[in-house]
């Protein structure tokens, strides 16, 4: 009896001790974080090149290299090791070298490493800089792209490349720093466009010979996000043609245009052929390994840039192309071929996961792998073994190994496990709740670590942009939410109307309704949260970015429920919104054209000002051209005519995110402060 309760005891001890070695995250540990991405498998099917970025808070930066590990599993091999931006790894066919970009000279250049010696060349010295590039198939040839003035790219690259050199100098030397416009998408995101264009080069693979392929006054690769899913170009398989991702024509619709078409030039005679001529967008050009095909992504609404991206086929002998995934309800994202050309490997969301997919050419889709979130997948070229980046909302990606069928999985790289074996966290919990009309809606409820059920908890609840997006079993650099739960709050958040991965029509269904049926679901999830016995529905909050954000807005014209509001970014008139946006497919979609309908702002927030009340922390950002700076200045201004708590962070260097490691970290202290100020009196 007596040995008993000392083994016990000591039993209790080990137990406490190691629950003691185990702690809430902090918001130093998302800067510790190093981030693991773009998984390459080598063509022998023996290395996988990646790519790690770390941050480094002091200098306000971070610092990417590229990493090797065994296929078979092994120690990771840092391959380069310059101060600043190493990415972008390619393997060249022959398996011996990685092209890879960089601005370790200051610029953005193309670099090859040899695997075998560390030698590194470089290979552009362009003074508009290469980015993104992709070996062809023989090794001969090397694509990228370049952002260039267009009156010079009919000219030889020498003369083209002196002269942009000189006209952005002149442009950056100038006392005067106006601009003129005359047309629209005169700047994107963060950016002022400048006059310039996004053009595709191809040059031979030791760095002579550099031709612009896609010369005028057009983008040979897409300029937003939207419409790009990796590299948008790809060599022919006998490497005399490419095929690559145009913008719309005319070039003064562009802003509202979404018909993005997919060409090929010959690299001998430049000559350009239109392989698609659908008006709405198609994108990611690949060419089958045995020349056949070109698989390519699709949508089919024009003007409705989340519109459902089938993959398609076309047949370069008949010159049709058709859907291999007309039932298929979900997003293809970036796909690669199988060495036979029979079938296609891509991600593809799915009721907030996002499984791996294999698809043959017959159009029969099968689910490889489902588990959380994965992509960047590619496969072997015998067939036999996939390479992909995995990630959970407890953990950030890591490259993992399995089988062609998905099983046998194995974690290749292990970069952060010595930092979360020290971290405590609670597994989020996967919950369904009825939104509007008794639709069943999905939501993520994320509790505090070391959490005590007998407890009262104030909640977070958060709204997510897009608004056609969704919060996936995914991690977040930005808004995290295990870092917030360790806060000491209950975190929700739903996957309303709008969000992506649920079927198309669910997701059509906040168009031109952002106030409607997706309100009553996100309320609907609310009032679920407040049955929960551990939420304290007295100490409630919410939160949201970009849609988000209008949502944050709708809030304060229609519920009381909240403490506060945290508005990052958020829409608030639909007037200025419309007029000052770049993007105008989306807000003609998402609304209409203001002076053809009737009711254009019906949802808009700044409408019910009138019924605002709640305290309110306002983010907003100079260089956000998406949801221009304005939107935030009008909030605050009412709230502070009004007499409303309320305050305004504003970061003169960020975009529609903030990315700087110390903007970060001021933005994180002034959320948490703000927070708790609210809920924790």
């Amino acid at each position: 009896m007596k040995r008993t309760t000392v083994i016990g005891l000591l039993c209790l001890f080990l137990s406490l001790t190691a629950g003691a070695q185990t702690r809430p995250m902090q918001l130093e540990d998302l800067f510790r974080i190093k981030r693991v991405s773009d998984p390459q498998l080598s063509p022998d099917g023996k290395s996988v090149a990646y790519t790690v970025t770390a941050v480094d808070k002091a200098a306000n930066r971070t610092n990417s290299d590229i990493w090797l590990v065994p296929t078979a599993g092994g120690t990771p091999v840092q391959l380069t090791n310059s101060p600043k931006h190493d990415r972008h790894p390619r393997w060249s066919p022959d398996g011996s070298r990685i092209l890879f970009e960089s601005n370790r000279g200051g610029s953005f250049q193309l670099y090859a490493i040899t695997v075998a010696t560390g030698e590194t060349a470089q290979l552009t010295t362009i003074s508009t800089e290469a980015t993104g590039g992709v070996w062809s198939p023989d090794g001969k040839r090397i694509a990228f792209v370049s952002t260039v003035y267009p009156e010079f790219s009919d000219k030889p690259f020498a003369e083209a490349d002196r002269l942009n050199k000189e006209k952005a100098a002149a442009v950056e030397n100038s006392k005067v720093q106006a601009k003129v416009f005359t047309q629209l998408l005169y700047r994107h995101w963060d950016s002022w466009v400048d006059g310039k264009r996004q053009h595709v080069f191809v040059m031979n693979a030791d760095g002579s010979t550099v031709r612009n392929m896609t010369p005028g006054d057009r983008d040979g690769a897409p300029t937003s996000s939207t419409f790009s899913a990796g590299d948008e170009y790809d060599f022919s398989p006998d490497g005399n043609l490419l095929a690559y991702t145009a913008t719309p024509l005319p070039t003064r619709e562009e802003a509202w245009s979404t018909d993005h078409t997919i060409y090929t030039v010959d690299l001998t005679t430049g000559e350009r052929t239109a392989i698609t001529t659908n008006p709405a967008a198609d994108n990611c050009p690949r060419f089958s390994p045995d020349g056949r095909y070109i698989a390519y992504r699709a949508q089919s609404k024009p003007g409705f840039e989340a519109d459902r991206w089938q993959l398609m086929l076309y047949d370069r002998a008949t010159k049709k192309a058709k859907s291999l995934t007309p039932v298929f309800d979900t997003n293809v994202d970036a796909f690669s071929w199988s060495a036979d050309s029979k079938r296609l490997w891509t991600s593809a969301e799915e009721k907030a996961n996002q499984p791996l997919w294999s698809i043959g050419i017959d159009g029969k889709v099968t689910k490889v792998f489902d588990d959380a979130y994965n992509s960047d997948v590619n496969v072997s070229a015998d067939g036999s073994t996939i390479v992909f980046a995995h990630q959970t909302m407890s953990r950030p990606a890591e490259i993992y190994a399995a089988g062609s069928d998905g099983k046998r999985a194995v974690k290749l790289t292990r970069t952060n496990d010595e930092l979360f074996a020290s971290l405590e966290f609670s597994e989020p919990e996967y919950v369904w709740f009825d939104g509007a009309g008794g639709t069943k809606v999905q939501m993520w409820i994320v509790k505090p670590p070391f959490f005590d059920a007998a407890k009262k908890y104030p909640l977070v609840y958060w709204v997510h942009g897009g608004p056609q997006g969704a919060f996936g079993n995914s991690w977040s650099y930005r808004w995290n939410q295990q870092l917030w739960a360790a806060q000491g709050y209950v975190l929700a958040l739903p996957n309303p109307r709008g969000s992506t991965g649920f079927g198309q029509r669910f997701t059509d269904e906040i168009s031109r309704d952002w106030g409607g049926k997706v309100y009553t679901d996100v309320m609907n999830g609310v009032s679920y949260m407040e049955k929960r016995p551990y939420v304290d529905k007295t100490r409630m909050a919410a939160a949201g970015a970009s849609y988000g954000g209008y949502m944050m807005n709708w809030f304060q014209g229609h519920t009381d429920k909240f403490k506060t509001l945290i508005t990052h970014c958020g829409v608030y008139n639909f007037h200025s919104m419309y007029g000052t946006t770049e993007e105008l497919w989306f807000d003609e979609w998402e609304h209409g054209i203001p002076w053809e309908v009737k009711e254009f702002d019906k949802q808009s927030p700044h409408r019910f000002a009138k019924n605002f009340k709640t305290p309110n922390l306002i983010i907003h950002n100079a260089l956000d051209f998406r949801v221009p700076v304005s939107e935030g200045m009008q909030l605050f201004t009412t709230l502070q005519r009004k007499g409303i708590p309320s305050k305004f962070l504003y970061f003169p260097d960020e975009g529609h995110w903030v990315l700087k490691p110390q903007n970060s970290e001021l933005w994180h202290t002034t959320v948490f402060d703000w927070l708790e100020q609210y809920l924790k009196k």
